[in-house]
């Protein structure tokens, strides 16, 4: 118990303070660096709550893809984050705002035996029917059994953001020969013969 006390603050430090070099760090390459130290820990976290599903699906989803992903655009586009800093005061108020709506969820979240001490714990007792069986396999039953409908809107609402992204990012170049479907297909099918002497092309 001592052993998973210390993982538990060991992890949670490094989370904390991975978090704030995120948002403090001037390079950007940095920040996302620091970004996947976080999500590591997180998933460590996972661990300690015995989530080892959720723990691997931060590892392999959002470190193996986003956070490489959000690396590489970074290092590619070569964005002048100074210039967009320069704005900067013109969206404080906005975000003075949405800081102080997390800071009220946050206090009713943690608030919440304040507020309805019967509701404390409610959410995370067991499920009786998926008590016996592993995490992995009680995430899979709810999914794809009390929660389906919502779990196919989900992909669909990814997928027409991945064709969206496709979409607006697909630029067309001129000069460019390109496939033309239509055209191959209403073509005569009739075969022409010629007669070309050797040394000659077409």
């Amino acid at each position: 118990m001592i052993i998973q006390t210390l993982f538990f603050y060991l992890f949670s430090a490094i989370t904390i303070g991975s978090a704030l070099m995120v948002v403090s760090a001037r390079n950007p390459v940095h920040s996302v660096l620091f970004l996947i130290l976080a999500f590591f820990n997180a998933a460590g976290l996972f661990v300690l709550l015995g989530a080892e599903f959720l723990a691997m699906m931060l590892v392999v989803v959002y470190v193996g893809a986003v956070a490489v992903l959000f690396l590489f655009v970074v290092m590619m586009l070569d964005v002048d984050f100074v210039e967009l800093r320069q704005g900067f005061l013109q969206y404080l108020p906005i975000g003075a705002l949405i800081g102080f709506v997390l800071l009220a969820e946050l206090v009713v979240v943690v608030g919440g035996w304040a507020f309805a001490p019967q509701a404390v714990g409610g959410g995370a007792s067991p499920i009786p029917d998926l008590a016996q069986v592993s995490n992995t396999a009680a995430i899979g039953q709810l999914l794809y059994t009390k929660y389906i409908f919502f779990f196919q809107i989900a992909g669909f609402v990814l997928l027409v953001a991945m064709i969206g992204a496709i979409v607006l990012t697909l630029h067309h170049r001129i000069g460019v020969k390109r496939q033309v479907i239509s055209e191959q297909v209403s073509r005569s099918q009739k075969v022409e013969l010629r007669d070309v002497k050797p040394g000659q092309g077409v």
